[in-house]
């Protein structure tokens, strides 16, 4: 009884059926929980380990008819182990120094996160985004959330967008410089944050939808161990499960 409190709290409604920003030729739905205000960071945790997931101050998780191919997945932190090129990663980028700024617009961000759309997602909306719409993606929260700057010798490399779980940490959104020639910067930021989970004593890192399909989310099968969200409960993900 005590665990099923929080949704006693919040309604939910499935969207109607609109163009999916991942598999093309496909349609999506998604459940949303409402109304935003009432949903904490004690609640937002829960949702998440129910697959939920957010974008502002919209929580939602896929509810699609017929269609199962977003994973919620997670890292376990003490389980982790990173493999040679995430070592590498992390000695790269040994010179990165992160800072936790004020959760408010910053024009040298939003500068990068222009940058690092118009390279890795051309064409995708995301690009065309005006710093009203950048604002309302990622600097909106009712919950525990943390902006993070990346610098190196003083020069801004990459943001991180995360919420604070009672759990662990949910990666919200991660940009970076796309020019730095030679970087694994968006690998370095998911280390970081298993490292400082770690390091607090969080035991995961939530990671949002891996989608087999799709090859850009093909980083997330990269961090092994990885659990996923299968038939209501947490479990591990096969390796051959991400092989493609």
């Amino acid at each position: 009884m005590q665990q099923d409190y929080p949704y006693a709290l919040i309604q939910f409604y499935a969207t109607a059926p609109y163009a999916c920003s991942y598999l093309p030729a496909r349609s999506a739905r998604s459940q949303v929980a409402t109304p935003a205000h009432l949903i904490d960071t004690h609640l937002y945790s829960e949702l998440v380990r129910r697959g939920f997931r957010r974008s502002g101050v919209f929580t939602y998780r896929p509810h699609c008819d017929t269609c199962s191919a977003c994973v919620p997945v997670r890292i376990p932190v003490e389980a982790f182990r990173p493999d040679r090129s995430q070592r590498r990663a992390w000695r790269r980028h040994h010179a990165l120094t992160g800072l936790e700024r004020a959760l408010a617009f910053d024009e040298e961000h939003y500068q990068l996160y222009q940058r690092y759309q118009a390279a890795r997602h051309a064409g995708g909306g995301m690009d065309l985004d005006n710093r009203e719409q950048f604002s309302h993606f990622l600097l909106q929260s009712h919950v525990d959330t943390r902006l993070v700057e990346f610098r190196e010798y003083g020069i801004l490399r990459m943001v991180s967008v995360i919420d604070c779980l009672a759990d662990g940490f949910s990666s919200v959104y991660t940009f970076y410089d796309p020019d730095l020639p030679h970087a694994a910067l968006g690998t370095y930021g998911i280390l970081w944050q298993i490292e400082t989970a770690r390091r607090l004593g969080l035991p995961y890192v939530y990671l949002g939808y891996w989608i087999a399909e799709t090859p850009k989310m093909a980083y997330k099968s990269r961090f092994r161990p990885l659990e996923a969200l299968q038939d209501g409960r947490w479990q591990a993900l096969p390796e051959d499960a991400t092989d493609s």
